[in-house]
């Protein structure tokens, strides 16, 4: 049987797609009764405002008809950001050589959080050069993740407002 998670994505990503935005991810919150569906998209040239609005005005119409989630919730649609997540196998196929931020389910080594480079994307598997040793973590062992931002192609702030 599918997770609510996995059936709400099944939902929202053709209507992303549709949309001419890829569905990044997904997180089903609830605290009690309160529940938050945060929803991430992205575009070949990222996304604006504008896409965040239209897909999520899209995605309200359709949860209004088909009602997966029962009560009230809060639907938040935004870009995944420069800390991205990462959510499945292919997000961190995509980084590889990206420093990564990642959290486990389960301990390893008396920790759980490690951040290190991802060197290596295979077999459902990631290799991490984490402190000058190497990491080789299951997808599916790994709780949490986001790419750690990079600023070092960012335009000095001086330069920004030379004639």
């Amino acid at each position: 049987m599918a997770s609510k998670q996995e059936l709400l994505q099944e939902m929202i990503a053709p209507i992303t797609a549709s949309l001419g935005c890829e569905l990044w991810g997904l997180e089903y919150l609830t605290q009690g009764r309160y529940t938050t569906l945060r929803i991430f998209i992205d575009g070949p040239n990222g996304v604006s405002l504008d896409d965040c609005e239209k897909v999520s005005r899209q995605i309200s119409a359709v949860m209004d008809v088909e009602d997966p989630i029962q009560g009230e919730y809060t639907l938040e649609v935004s870009s995944p950001g420069m800390d991205r997540p990462l959510y499945t196998f292919a997000h961190y196929a995509r980084y590889v050589g990206e420093t990564v931020n990642l959290r486990l389910r389960i301990a390893r080594d008396g920790r759980r959080r490690f951040k290190g480079v991802i060197l290596k994307a295979e077999n459902n598997e990631v290799l991490v050069a984490v402190e000058g040793k190497e990491y080789l973590f299951a997808v599916d062992a790994i709780d949490k993740a986001n790419i750690e931002p990079r600023f070092d192609n960012m335009v000095p702030h001086d330069e920004l407002n030379e004639e």
